[in-house]
């Protein structure tokens, strides 16, 4: 199957960058949000991200214009009927995803694969919610994705070997490196990196340590290129509670019991650098 329109849903912070690194590849693509402001957001993000890249000599500013030209935003999700391939980046909370993925599975044609930039939600799950659970998989991106080479391909319990192999050639079409993970909660990179997380929330609730003495031990020592705390308000502790609570809730272990702090911060509307406020002010 050729793919050459690629469907984005969700134009948050995933959505929009999945969108630039298409584009930036040499796909159309279709990009659509239930809040058409997000939508006007991406694009002015997009537009900047691309800036960036022309202004440090890594793009032409005519392949930045090529690629905005390939970008086409819509006003609902029915043009993703003409889509080749989709990814779906919405709110991680399986009730939106499975409307999404319901919607998805009665408009686009039957030979197009639904894959999920979910960072935690069971692949299976989605799948189960379509009429074509082997063309279901897992497309996690990593944060920004226009500069980080990891996409996490998930197989859930139905997923064919065919689909697996058009994603891994369509990584490789994005200059991206993919690895797959077993279809378990937070697959493999938030299975390890939350818990480092929480542990390091603990360590601020318990009096252990500052959030800037904590992040200093491991980048000084342990070489990490930016602190547990600093990454959690990067990614939106909103985000890091709600992959915690399906590590809790999906294995029953509780040594992922989501720190009590991290709940109480989420509560106050403290979530990170989108919010201002996080471990750090922004």
């Amino acid at each position: 199957m050729q793919i050459t329109r690629v469907g984005v849903v969700g134009a948050g912070t995933m959505g929009n960058g999945i969108a630039q690194a298409f584009a930036q590849s040499g796909f159309e693509v279709l990009l659509w949000d239930a809040i058409p402001a997000a939508v006007d957001r991406a694009r002015a993000s997009i537009e900047k991200s691309l800036g960036k890249f022309v202004e440090k000599g890594k793009l032409t500013a005519e392949d930045r214009d090529a690629a905005l030209a390939r970008l086409k935003a819509f006003p609902s999700i029915d043009p993703f009927a003409n889509a080749d391939y989709v990814v779906e980046a919405i709110a991680e909370t399986v009730e939106s995803k499975t409307a999404v993925f319901k919607r998805l599975d009665a408009i686009t044609r039957q030979d197009v694969i639904l894959s999920s930039n979910t960072s935690s939600i069971s692949i299976t799950l989605l799948g189960a919610a379509t009429r074509r659970p082997d063309k279901v998989l897992g497309m996690h991106f990593m944060n920004p994705v226009p500069l980080m080479p990891l996409v996490e391909l998930i197989r859930g319990q139905a997923t064919s070997a065919e689909s697996m192999a058009i994603a891994t050639d369509l990584c490789a079409r994005l200059g991206k490196t993919p690895v797959e993970a077993a279809d378990y909660p937070g697959f493999i990179a938030n299975r390890i990196l939350m818990p480092m997380i929480n542990e390091a929330i603990y360590a601020v609730m318990e009096g252990v340590g500052t959030p800037e003495a904590i992040d200093t031990v491991m980048k000084l020592g342990m070489n990490h290129p930016m602190g547990p705390l600093t990454l959690a308000d990067f990614i939106g502790l909103d985000v890091c509670l709600a992959i915690l609570n399906v590590l809790h809730e999906g294995l029953g272990d509780p040594k992922y019991r989501p720190c009590p702090l991290l709940r109480r911060m989420v509560s106050a509307g403290q979530l990170g650098r989108k919010s201002g406020r996080g471990f750090y002010s922004y």
